[in-house]
């Protein structure tokens, strides 16, 4: 009996000892999983860490594939985007020439087509010029290696010295001295020395269709009305085909030549007023901020800048602006009141003012500003 006791007891000690066993070691697995997800998380902290990180950082670092494809896609597609510039300008062109121009001969009067012949011939040349001046003109680069800069940051991407108001196109892969933007429709950066033929391609562009979206609103609306009674005459030449007998004649239908006449007429119509909107509200943008002496990047830095100043309780003041009326004509290059009409009103390939490398007060400009490094 006490044999049997003492075999019990035994057993049961036995398995007491193995249940703490397995119970230290479950501990123990415990302990060492939650010591290495420490250190681990320890260790990739460390690496990535960064006191310059916010919620801003971390979505470009999500979105810098993004980015590399939208600049690499947007520099092979700018020849594309040229060629249908230059396609869509040119079909209008054509259009007026071989459909319109006739009609406006036979039908206006003399002092209408003297207008129609002047203004018209007068606001493409304009486009033409400007447009190519545009693509073909290079923004300005600052020089490389050169070290009496002053008042210079350096690019984080080029390594190099970068002036005031200049910045790093990522499509072109390099400074642009006052860079506004990359353009896929001109394939070329708009910056110091091609701004002016930018704007004024844009803002002539956005006259021109203008001039033709009412001056043909008439001969639109003619149209649109002819196309649906085409549409009309075809359905009854159907049915009467398809219910012909001996006596029954089908309805008159309309040439091959009457049904491009109208189509071509829409489509300049609807082609024009699209762009004029579009490109029209694009203008005003960038009116806007040549009023205020800014390219569209400084934009978004003077706003920054102002909300910061706001809450210490200052005031910013943009140094490149010399007024609303100064700023458009240091823009435009006017210097006498001459120049209003040989550089504004006519083509002109005159350069703006300054080398893009510093930026003193012009002679035109007559309020002072103070001088501001790179951001």
């Amino acid at each position: 009996m006490r044999s049997r006791q003492r075999m019990f007891a035994a057993v049961m000690r036995l398995l007491l000892k193995c249940l703490r066993l397995g119970r230290r070691r479950r501990f123990k697995l415990v302990r060492q999983a939650e010591q290495l997800w420490h250190y681990g998380h320890l260790c990739l902290r460390s690496l990535l860490y960064n006191s310059f990180t916010n919620s801003d950082v971390v979505l470009d670092s999500l979105f810098e594939p993004v980015y590399w494809l939208v600049d690499h896609v947007t520099r092979w597609f700018g020849v594309v985007f040229v060629a249908l510039v230059i396609g869509l300008t040119s079909s209008i062109v054509a259009i007026v020439y071989i459909c319109l121009l006739p009609l406006i001969l036979q039908t206006y009067t003399p002092a209408w087509i003297c207008w129609h012949l002047a203004y018209g011939h007068w606001n493409l040349i304009m486009i033409v010029f400007h447009y190519y001046m545009a693509i073909t003109t290079s923004p300005g680069y600052p020089p490389q290696g050169k070290d009496d800069l002053t008042g210079v940051s350096i690019c984080r991407k080029c390594i190099a010295p970068k002036p005031a108001r200049t910045h790093h196109c990522s499509i072109c892969n390099r400074c642009v001295l006052k860079m506004d933007h990359h353009c896929p429709w001109l394939n070329n950066c708009v910056g110091h020395y091609n701004h002016r033929y930018f704007f004024s391609f844009c803002f002539f562009m956005t006259m021109g269709c203008i001039y033709c979206s009412i001056s043909g609103w008439e001969m639109f609306r003619d149209a649109y009305a002819a196309i649906e009674r085409m549409k009309l005459l075809e359905k009854e030449r159907l049915q009467v085909a398809a219910n012909q007998t001996y006596y029954q004649t089908p309805p008159p239908t309309f040439s091959f030549r009457q049904r491009a006449f109208h189509k071509s007429v829409v489509y300049l119509w609807v082609l024009c007023s699209s762009v004029a909107l579009a490109l029209g509200a694009l203008t005003l943008w960038h009116a806007a901020l040549i009023t205020r002496g800014e390219t569209s990047i400084e934009r978004h830095i003077n706003k920054k800048e102002r909300q910061r100043l706001q809450k210490k309780g200052k005031v910013f003041r943009n140094p490149y602006s010399y007024g609303s009326w100064d700023n458009w004509k240091v823009f435009l290059g006017v210097d006498v009141p001459r120049h209003w009409l040989t550089r504004v009103l006519l083509p002109s390939p005159h350069l703006p003012h300054g080398t893009g490398l510093s930026w003193d007060l012009p002679p035109r400009a007559t309020e002072q500003r103070a001088p501001l490094l790179a951001i």
